[in-house]
């Protein structure tokens, strides 16, 4: 059956109005089917739902014309609030080079011991060219990778934390780019249902929950986004903040390192 289909069954039904609560059996977006549907909210630009699979949202103008108008879709008033958007992270990037991550409260640790200020700030224990700790996984959100022979990038992040959020489409681009030698994945403490609900922007790499934090914990680290690159034999290459000044970790240096200790 095609989308249009299903949008035509659903404008049948009962429902007369787009609003927070509303059920539908079923939502189509592009090539994607989503069942038992419940709206929770309806923005200028966003559809939020729970469905059989979780919690998520999916940008309107991607819809059917006939949801969009279900869904009081309005294009220019949705182009103005992603336009905003799109400045906003500008200038946030911007301010972001210039200022590292106040870490969480709860990520702070009770004594915060500065190295000298010639040496790279890193908010956890130092692991630089020793044996990397094991990665507890409780549970995999995506296909478990193989690692086997490869470089491993991994990422302690959080959906609430913007700058881990700033950090996707790079860690995505390493993927795509690197993708025959280094496995990027992305580690958080926080429920499946949190990390899943995040769908904007998209992440292609491996992603895995620890609500324990085991690793995170076993490193020290304060404040997140924090990165480790791991080479085959096991030994950490690169960490710390990946937007650090001085200090970024971008194609460059990731393609360096891969250079650098490939066998």
């Amino acid at each position: 059956m095609s989308a249009k289909y299903f949008s035509t069954l659903i404008l049948a039904g009962s429902l007369v109005a787009a609003s927070a609560d509303e059920k539908l059996p079923i939502l189509p977006v592009g090539g994607m089917i989503y069942t038992n549907v419940t709206v929770t909210k309806v923005s200028a630009t966003d559809v939020f739902f729970t469905y059989a699979g979780g919690l998520v949202n999916v940008k309107i103008k991607n819809l059917s014309p006939d949801l969009q108008k279900h869904f009081h879709f309005d294009p220019t008033k949705a182009g103005k609030v992603e336009q905003q958007q799109a400045e906003n992270k500008v200038k946030y990037h911007g301010e972001l080079l210039k200022h590292p991550p106040t870490p969480r409260s709860s990520d702070v640790s009770a004594v915060d011991k500065a190295p000298p200020a010639t040496a790279k700030k890193i908010w956890a224990k130092s692991l630089l060219n020793q044996k990397a700790p094991d990665l507890f996984v409780e549970k995999w959100l995506t296909d478990q990778p193989d690692c086997r022979g490869k470089f491993i990038l991994i990422d302690f992040w959080a959906t609430w934390c913007p700058p881990c959020r700033a950090a996707i489409p790079e860690l995505n681009s390493f993927h795509e780019k690197f993708g025959d030698k280094l496995v990027v994945i992305g580690i958080s403490e926080e429920t499946e249902q949190a990390v899943r609900r995040l769908t904007d922007p998209q992440i292609k790499y491996s992603i895995a929950i620890d609500t324990q934090a085991r690793t995170k914990k076993a490193i020290e680290v304060t404040g997140i986004p924090h990165v480790l690159i791991i080479d085959p034999q096991g030994f950490v290459r690169w960490e710390g903040f990946p937007f650090l000044e001085g200090y970024e970790l971008n194609e460059k240096v990731v393609a360096d390192i891969l250079a650098r200790y490939s066998n």
